[in-house]
């Protein structure tokens, strides 16, 4: 087997912010400060096993954190992160559809805990809906992908332009179209294309903002407001209007549906300001009045090692 490259993507340790510098605490609750420390206990413990193990194999690897990341990643054979899914998301911001990705889960949910603080505080760690792989599992499945016994799925994401000028970043799980703030009022309006032709009539809203789903991105803020559950390996976009101001707007089927895999979305932005937000908050584009942004799933899929049971 030749020698393989990896890139192996961490989660920093600083997002459990349970004590300040000096050592001292900002939590007054003892068992949210316990949960905090066993989370970044947890996670340190992940990623120093991960990197055992991949000291024993017979790859070249390099470790980086995630908000380091800040060129396309070139050269390696496979892409691996340690977190949880925010942190494959960021990894799939600078992967185009050439490399695959690996995730492992390093802080999994706990039932029992969650169960024994449910009337105190959320105690869910990391969903890792999109992790092949946690501590437990992460040597097998790795040798599975360096001997070529799995092979990675491929998920489509959502390509966007503004101005006919194509954005750089693809979203692999949902985009959401909205004011700056956005709780504010935004006017937009949009339609449906197929081969360069109308396909729908075009719909004039005022609402809280539009959000355009992939089916991987399906099971998050889309299904919560409403949306559905799409098959993971779906090329469809789903899309919805978001609190639509308007009774008779928000009673209308043509608020939620769906963009095919041979369509397209043209949406045109009729507010002073908006914003393009790309898989949550940290990745966003701004709009003027008058900008016309095209959605599709033109986008090069992204190679993903999937959890068995989201195939089956």
């Amino acid at each position: 087997m030749a020698r393989r490259r990896l890139l192996l993507l961490l989660k920093p340790l600083d997002v459990y912010p349970a004590r300040q510098s000096n050592g001292t605490s900002r939590i007054i609750n003892p068992q949210v400060l316990s949960y905090l420390d066993d989370r970044c206990k947890v996670h340190k413990d992940a990623i120093n096993f991960c990197q055992d193990v991949l000291g024993k194999k017979l790859v070249d690897w390099e470790p980086i954190l995630r908000n380091s990341l800040s060129h396309p990643i070139r050269n390696v054979d496979l892409v691996v992160t340690v977190g949880g899914d925010g942190t494959l998301l960021q990894a799939s911001h600078f992967m185009d559809d050439s490399i695959p990705i690996l995730g492992v889960n390093s802080d999994p949910t706990q039932v029992e805990e969650v169960e024994e603080f449910s009337d105190k505080f959320d105690a869910t760690r990391s969903t890792g809906y999109l992790c092949a792989a946690t501590v437990r599992t992460f040597e097998q499945v790795l040798d599975d992908v360096l001997e070529d016994r799995a092979v990675p799925s491929r998920l489509s994401r959502i390509s966007m332009c503004v101005n006919s000028q194509l954005l750089s970043t693809y979203a692999l799980n949902d985009v959401l179209i909205a004011q700056k703030c956005p709780a504010t009022v935004s006017r937009f309006s949009f339609r449906i294309r197929r081969d360069d032709q109308l396909y729908s009539r075009m719909v004039n809203c005022r609402s809280s903002g539009l959000r355009i789903s992939t089916a991987a991105g399906s099971t998050g803020a889309m299904l919560s407001a409403g949306g559905f559950k799409m098959p993971i390996l779906s090329r469809d976009l789903q899309y919805m209007v978001r609190e639509p101001i308007s009774p008779r707007e928000a009673e209308s089927p043509l608020m939620h549906g769906l963009v095919r895999s041979d369509q397209s979305m043209e949406a045109t932005w009729f507010s002073k300001e908006g914003v393009i937000y790309i898989d949550g908050s940290h990745v966003f584009y701004d709009i003027q009045h008058g900008d016309t942004i095209g959605i599709s799933t033109g986008a090069p899929d992204l190679k993903v090692f999937l959890p068995q049971h989201l195939l089956s």
